[in-house]
This record gives C-alpha cells, sequence and structure tokens, in this order.
C-alpha cells in the first residue's frame, strides 16, 4: 500500500484543518490506518487511528477535537482537526497495517506517507 497525504497548512490558534490520506491497492478498506505527529526535536508520537471497522482510537490530548475517519469507496482517511492549539504544530503522517487491529506504535505500521506539515500560531 502507497499512502499519501495532505492538507497541512498555516492556522491560527482555534482554527481547524482536514488532513487527507489517500492510498493505493484494492485492500485498503481491511487495513488499519493511524495518524502520526513529530515536532521538531521531538520522538514521532501516536495520534489516532482507525480500524477497518470503523472503531477509532485516540491519543488523550486531542480527544474532543480531533476526528478520524475513513471512506473505503475513496481509498481515503481523513484526519478533521478543530479547536487547534500550538502544540498540535508538527509534521504529521499516515501510516497504514495490514492486520486491522490498532496500532499505537510507529513499529507496528509498514506504510508510511510522506508527511504533511501543520503549524499553529498562537
Amino acid at each position: 500500500v502507497q499512502l499519501q497525504a495532505s492538507g497541512g497548512g498555516l492556522v491560527q490558534a482555534g482554527g481547524s484543518l482536514r488532513l487527507s490520506c489517500v492510498a493505493s491497492g484494492r485492500t485498503f478498506s481491511t487495513y488499519a490506518v493511524g495518524w502520526f505527529r513529530q515536532a521538531p526535536g521531538k520522538e514521532r508520537e501516536f495520534v489516532a487511528a482507525i480500524r477497518s471497522s470503523g472503531s477509532t482510537i485516540y491519543v488523550d490530548s486531542v480527544k474532543g477535537r480531533f476526528t478520524i475517519s475513513r471512506d473505503n469507496a475513496k481509498n481515503t482517511v481523513y484526519l478533521q482537526m478543530n479547536s487547534l492549539k500550538p502544540e498540535d504544530t508538527a509534521v504529521y503522517y499516515c501510516a497504514s497495517r495490514s492486520p486491522s487491529s490498532y496500532g499505537l506504535g510507529p513499529h507496528e505500521y509498514a506504510s508510511w506517507g510522506q508527511g504533511t506539515q501543520v503549524t499553529v500560531s498562537s
């Protein structure tokens, strides 16, 4: 599976962005997909994931603000980000894994998109 992330940009605190992750491959609907982010000087961290069933999981810092969803007909996973904060600034990556269960660590994902920059100004 090849992934391409897009939708990043510069936004003021309190604003919103929607990231998209488009995948190639006919079996995408059977994959779990995760979003990770990496700020300068920090390790890549888990943000959210969605299983093939549509169930979701989030890191505590984004619960209630971010929503992950998928449209299997379009081979696309979205990350809607609302009420953005300066601490959300990072490069955001999408990744997929063949087991449909959640993976919370970067090492659990086999395929990665190229990353999209999100910058939130205060």
